[in-house]
């Protein structure tokens, strides 16, 4: 029984099914990111603007994205916005939106705590030593928001690369929607399939996301050499 709940997962091409639903997880996850991380440092310095309107828009974003679920967000975006308007959004591109907006706005409120982290005297210091605005953000600002932003921001990364198996519930055929394809087709000739299929879906997010935690610590202990 438990021979033939393992071959399931090297039946027919059911492996390379898998890795193919791992690189749409990958690549949802990879353009995700590096949307979030561009519009969230533009958004993180605007944020530290003292406008009250500003404030109060940033401020909702923010509330907006950690009370409301993304998977209503992503209902929201694929069955209520695209419908509403008329859009042809598929549900990849749907589900980037969604994301975007969530990583951009986690992203922003880092890169604001980051910047608004560091004394006003490192300021201070450089302007009395003859810097220029310019050379006090490259030399002085940038680099200790940096080391104070990466590990938070790496963070926030994994916490992408995870959630991004909720979109399988909007019909994205990504890695946790093609295990549960493979085990409805084997679910009579090898009911127990559905043990080794989620453990090999565990393994493969495990070996994507483990590396990228450990890099906080290794940045950590190559800026204290």
């Amino acid at each position: 029984m438990l021979a033939s709940a393992l071959g399931v997962l090297f039946k027919g091409r059911n492996l390379a099914r898998l890795l193919g639903g791992l690189w749409v997880t990958l690549r949802l996850s990879a353009v995700s990111i590096l949307l979030s991380v561009a519009l969230g440092l533009a958004l993180g310095m605007v944020m530290t603007l003292r406008s009250p309107i500003i404030r109060a828009l940033t401020r909702l974003w923010l509330e907006t994205i950690r009370i409301v679920p993304q998977l209503v967000l992503l209902f929201i975006v694929y069955f209520g916005l695209a419908r509403a308007f008329n859009l042809q959004l598929s549900g990849e591109a749907a589900a980037v939106v969604v994301f975007v907006f969530w990583g951009a706005g986690e992203m922003g409120d880092l890169v604001r705590g980051a910047l608004t982290s560091i004394p006003a005297h490192q300021r201070e210091s450089g302007a009395a030593l003859g810097l220029t605005r310019w050379q006090i953000n490259r030399y002085v600002l940038i680099p200790q928001t940096l080391r104070r932003l990466i590990p938070q921001a790496i963070n926030l990364a994994t916490r992408m690369i995870k959630t991004t198996s909720l979109v399988m519930i909007i019909g994205v055929v990504e890695v946790l929607k093609i295990s549960q394809q493979i085990i409805d087709a084997s679910r009579y000739d090898a009911p127990q399939a559905a043990v080794f299929i989620y453990g090999v879906v565990f393994l493969m997010y495990f070996m994507v996301c483990w590396p990228i935690s450990l890099l906080p610590g290794r940045l950590e202990k190559r800026w204290k050499e």
